[in-house]
């Protein structure tokens, strides 16, 4: 078990180091700074602890969960950049690749890959860490981004969140 958490702290820290400092640089403001912060020292150290006192064999689906949510996240993030990129669409909304089936796509690849983790653990007390996360978009971050995405494109976001599901494709 542990071999795998590992193998997984590994994964997400190339990952995250990749996304921030190679394929989508940008800055950040504080609070997400903190926010990633807390978020990514749960995953790097209680996870791991977690997984001492682990007994579930969920780790197939686990690691299952892990690969479509990160390819989901990081996916969705990579053909968003060439969009955002491109001065011609200064001022427009991005609705393609994989924001066409949800609003916030990358929120649901990040409580995705966060479940799969957990359940790498094989321990039940994981499971919290993936329901806050999911807690935490739904009742803050893409209230917050709603919010954001209606004053910066307007009618557009409207139009779009209206035929759009919000987080997780085909569902809500």
């Amino acid at each position: 078990m542990t071999i795998n958490v590992s193998l997984l702290i590994l994964v997400t820290f190339i990952r995250l180091n990749c996304m921030m400092f190679i394929w989508l640089p940008r800055g950040i403001g504080w609070k997400e700074a903190i926010g990633n912060s807390l978020a990514f020292g749960l995953y790097y150290l209680v996870f791991p602890i977690l997984a001492i006192w682990g007994n579930l064999t969920w780790i197939w689906l686990g690691w299952l969960l892990f690969i479509i949510g990160s390819g989901i996240n990081s996916t969705s993030e990579l053909l968003r950049k060439p969009f955002k990129s491109n001065p011609a669409n200064k001022g427009k909304l991005y609705t393609g690749g994989l924001f066409k089936y949800a609003v916030h796509i990358n929120y649901f690849g990040d409580v995705l890959w966060v479940l799969g983790f957990a359940l790498v653990t094989g321990n039940w007390w994981s499971l919290l860490i993936p329901l806050m996360l999911l807690c935490m978009f739904v009742f803050s971050y893409i209230p917050n981004a709603d919010k954001y995405l209606i004053q910066h494109y307007g009618h557009d976001f409207v139009e779009y969140n209206k035929k759009t599901k919000s987080l997780i494709p085909f569902i809500w």
